[in-house]
């Protein structure tokens, strides 16, 4: 399993360099390089850590959401949302480095990184409270799956989606793109169709969800929705 976090860890900052600094048209990019190693460095001491921690918990995070176990409505949605991240990331590098549609100011990329920084610790308290915060949508009756209510999960009941709204506002504002705001309202969309998906399967099969979710009213945002 450490083999396989190394090399999907590689893999992915290999990916999400290109991602950014071929669109971007130049590797001068300071901003990127400076989003690509606090991104993947955040994942990769957090493998590491559920690596030491929770290795079955590391083994659902690297399970593939697009596998054939996965309902098709869950699969289509999982792959809409990665078709919107890459072009995001690809309009976000238009903007900000090779077109120069829009240029954030350093206070604005300064707090893009503090929204980052929130939304990893968030991230990291899901992961802490939650031993069954797999990526793939399904009750995992082989481990006795529980009503997890601690923690993140006592304010919203989906916290790991909660925390993706920071993520997606803080992004394009460290990498100086204030177009790449728009890339929120996308997100938001297949977060909340993702959401909806994952409660029906929950109440369906996890016993005392549905009395969890009287009990926690709101499903991302407190006091909101």
């Amino acid at each position: 399993m450490l083999a396989q976090l190394l090399i999907r860890s590689l893999s992915g900052a290999v990916f999400m360099a290109l991602l950014l600094f071929l669109p971007a048209g130049t590797w001068a990019w300071p901003q990127g390089w400076a989003y690509l190693l606090l991104f993947i460095g955040y994942s990769l001491a957090t493998g590491l850590w559920l690596w030491k921690r929770d290795p079955q918990l590391l083994a659902g995070r690297m399970q593939s959401p697009l596998s054939s176990d996965q309902r098709p409505g869950d699969r289509m949605t999982f792959g809409v949302l990665l078709i919107v991240f890459c072009a995001w990331f690809i309009f976000i590098a238009f903007d900000a480095r090779r077109y120069g549609w829009s240029h954030g100011p350093l206070w604005a990329q300064l707090v893009g990184a503090a929204l980052l920084l929130w939304s990893f610790w968030g991230w990291t308290a899901v992961l802490r409270a939650n031993s069954f915060a797999a990526v793939n949508v399904r009750v995992q009756g082989e481990r006795d799956q529980t009503v997890i209510s601690t923690g993140p999960y006592a304010a919203v009941r989906h916290p790991m989606y909660a925390y993706c709204i920071p993520y997606a506002i803080g992004t394009p504002l460290m990498l100086g793109s204030l177009w790449g705001l728009l890339g929120l309202i996308p997100f938001l969309a297949i977060i909340v169709i993702r959401l909806i998906g994952e409660e029906t399967v929950l109440r369906e099969g996890l016993a005392g969800y549905s009395d969890y979710a009287a009990k926690v009213r709101f499903r991302l945002l407190p006091g909101i929705w």
